[in-house]
């Protein structure tokens, strides 16, 4: 798959503080994909929330059965441990995850937090699930998650009809013009030596 590339001025976010980026949205919305690009050109710690799922949850999902809040409990602690292990070894992190409803998303906000809704119709997603191949979610997943889905007041959002380059160009320069992240020549000069 070609990702594509992105202008070398957009390969970086300048922060000031610590910064953990959660992709979130339903499964096949590209969080993998567009995080682990996002990460590699902001040349951040990059993980999939996928991969804290306890081996049951990952069995439910591979045979199409819904996760519950009970089944989540564990993989949401695992993900809150890990991002506060990450800001205290100061860490920037990009983090693919559902974070599918508001009280998951509370579970996970820590310092630095900042979610990043990647979002489209079930249309769209549907096609990307039917061309996907190796991910242990499936179609049947889809409908359920957009069931539970708790679209986000309080993120960055991102259409994902464009080529993951485009996708991760724009929350580069959403990031820029936000709140999380300013812009500082000091720290610009000091990151290109």
């Amino acid at each position: 798959m070609n990702l594509g590339t992105l202008p070398s001025s957009q390969h970086h976010v300048i922060v000031q503080k610590r910064v953990i980026l959660i992709l979130m949205g339903v499964v096949g919305a590209g969080k993998t994909t567009v995080g682990s690009l996002l990460a590699q050109n902001l040349g951040w710690q990059f993980a999939d929330a996928d991969d804290f799922h306890p081996a049951a949850n990952v069995e439910k999902i591979r045979r199409g059965i819904p996760l519950d809040d009970s089944d989540r409990a564990p993989w949401l602690a695992a993900l809150r441990n890990a991002m506060l292990r990450w800001n205290a070894q100061g860490q920037n992190a990009v983090l693919a995850c559902s974070a599918l409803k508001r009280k998951y998303r509370d579970d996970l906000r820590v310092e630095g937090v900042q979610f990043v809704y990647l979002k489209g119709d079930y249309e769209v997603i549907q096609q990307r699930l039917r061309a996907r191949h190796g991910h242990f979610a499936s179609e049947s997943i889809l409908k359920s998650q957009f069931a539970d889905l708790e679209k986000p007041d309080d993120a960055i959002m991102v259409e994902i009809d464009k080529a993951p380059a485009e996708i991760v160009a724009e929350i580069i320069n959403k990031l820029n013009a936000s709140p999380v992240s300013r812009p500082d020549p000091a720290q610009t000069d000091s990151a290109k030596k």
